[in-house]
Formats: C-alpha cells, sequence, structure tokens
C-alpha cells in the first residue's frame, strides 16, 4: 500500500512551473477551505481569549504600574507596546495548533489523510496548501486582535498598514509550515501537547511579546534572537509605531527563510509520507 502511495509522487518530484504548482497550491488548500469557510466565526474567535487575558492582565494591570516609572522603546505606554507581541502571539498559536490538529485528524481519526496522499500533485504542493489554509487561520484570529487593538488604541493604520499585515502572514507562514511537519510526524494527540508545552508556550513569552529584548543579558538575547517569533515582534512594533528608517528590515528575510526552510523539509516529508 505504501509503495502504491508514494510511487505517483515520486515521478512529480521535480521541479514544477509555478503555474501548476500554484494550481496544485489551490487543489489541496480547497478541500481545507470548505471545511474552514463554515468556522469562520469559531476559528477567528478560537486565539482571542489568551490575548485577552494578556491585555487585561498585563497590559491594564500591570502596565499602569510600569508606565508610573519606565517609558517603553515603542508606542506610548506599556498596553501599546505589548499589543504587536498580542497579535504576533495569537496568529502563531493558531496557525501552529489550527495546522498540527488539522492534519492529526486526518491521520489519526477520520483516516481520510491516505486519499490526500493519492492526488497527482507535487509534495510541496501538497506541504503548501495545508501551509496556506494554516495561514488563513492565523489571519482571520489575527484579525480579531487586531480589532481589540485599534480599539484599545484607536491607531487604526499603525495596526493596518500593508507592512504591518505583511509580517503577520509571515509569521503565520512559518509557524503553519512547522505544523504541517509536526502533525505529519507525532503518533497521537498527546505528543502534540507536547510540542506546545515546549516549543510553543515557551516562546509565547520569551519571543519579546513582553519586553524589549536588546535589554537582555547577551547569553539569554542569544536564545531569544534563535526564535522567529522575536523577529516577528520586533517587526510588528516597529511597523505600528516607528517610521521606516528605523524599522528591522532583517525581520523579513529571517522570516522568509525560515519559511522557505520549512516548507523544504516539509515537501520532502510528503514525499516519503507513508501512512
Amino acid at each position: 500500500m505504501t509503495e502504491t502511495l508514494s510511487r505517483p509522487r515520486s515521478r512529480r518530484t521535480n521541479v514544477l512551473p509555478l503555474r501548476t504548482l500554484w494550481a496544485d497550491t489551490l487543489t489541496v488548500f480547497w478541500g481545507d477551505w470548505l471545511d474552514l469557510r463554515v468556522r469562520i466565526p469559531q476559528v477567528a474567535a478560537s486565539g482571542l481569549v489568551s490575548p485577552l487575558i494578556y491585555i487585561l492582565a498585563f497590559g491594564l494591570g500591570l502596565g499602569s504600574a510600569i508606565d508610573q516609572v519606565a517609558t517603553p522603546p515603542a508606542g506610548d505606554n506599556y498596553l501599546e507596546f505589548i499589543l504587536p507581541g498580542m497579535v504576533a502571539l495569537s496568529s502563531m498559536v493558531i496557525s501552529f495548533g489550527g495546522t498540527t490538529f488539522s492534519i492529526c485528524g486526518d491521520r489519526l481519526f477520520t483516516k481520510t489523510f491516505e486519499e490526500m496522499l493519492l492526488y497527482p500533485v507535487h509534495p510541496l504542493a501538497l506541504h503548501l496548501g495545508k501551509m496556506l489554509a494554516g495561514i488563513v487561520r492565523g489571519m482571520l484570529t489575527a484579525g480579531s486582535v487586531i480589532l481589540v487593538a485599534v480599539l484599545f488604541t484607536g491607531r487604526f493604520w499603525s495596526f493596518l498598514n500593508p507592512l504591518f499585515l505583511f509580517l503577520v502572514a509571515l509569521n503565520c507562514a512559518v509557524f503553519a509550515g512547522l505544523g504541517v511537519i509536526v502533525g505529519l510526524n507525532v503518533k497521537s494527540l498527546e505528543s502534540v501537547g507536547l510540542f506546545n508545552n515546549f516549543l510553543i508556550v515557551p516562546m509565547s513569552f520569551l519571543g519579546g511579546t513582553f519586553f524589549d529584548p536588546s535589554t537582555l543579558p547577551l547569553a539569554l538575547k542569544v536564545i531569544v534572537f534563535l526564535l522567529p517569533l522575536t523577529y516577528t515582534t520586533l517587526g510588528l512594533r516597529a511597523a505600528a509605531y516607528q517610521p521606516l528608517a528605523e524599522f528591522p528590515w532583517y525581520a523579513i528575510p529571517i522570516l522568509l527563510v525560515v519559511a522557505i526552510v520549512l516548507a523544504w523539509i516539509g515537501a520532502n516529508q510528503f514525499s516519503h509520507q507513508q501512512d
């Protein structure tokens, strides 16, 4: 059975024209979109609870005390400082979690994953299609947090400018790509919990969402700047509050490289998947 599944794809692992690759990607994405479109309100709201708690507890609670003794490096107060991080955090959690559980559900419960492996499409298109669905999930949730941020600050253009939205989409691509790889490799939902507890949760707090990474000691700074979420948070904060001359342009190529590497790994995983 596994040989049958792998043969149709092995003949299509050569470089494909971008037009064909894009068409194949949309074919894979469409299967997820048919399920996703009936749950748009649920998806948009699913990642809103944690950011709202952080905003109320840290931004309004702790933030009022911090504002009396310090001035944040970006934004007028601590609440404004953490809001871009909340957008990055929510898009990360939903892009990763939604993609991982979607693939796990198909592999471990509904047993429909083998049907997708029979699609006559390039393995890279399989990865990109699943990743695109994860990006849509993340953007829907990020949109909810952005709406909250606009309501709290009144800064419409700060959170809806093209550079800000582009960085959010890049962040979704990175963590949806990671979610595809994790979803293809885990053996149970308990394993997903381990990845979430030891990767996503620590990154939520160490990715610069609540503090300025440049103020850390060198040893901690090295760790923090190994996390892709750090570059998203720094970029979103600069895109929201700072002039373009001060924008950390290095964040974009770093996130792009990470997304491309994950896409290569994911395509390779799909080409050898034997579920």
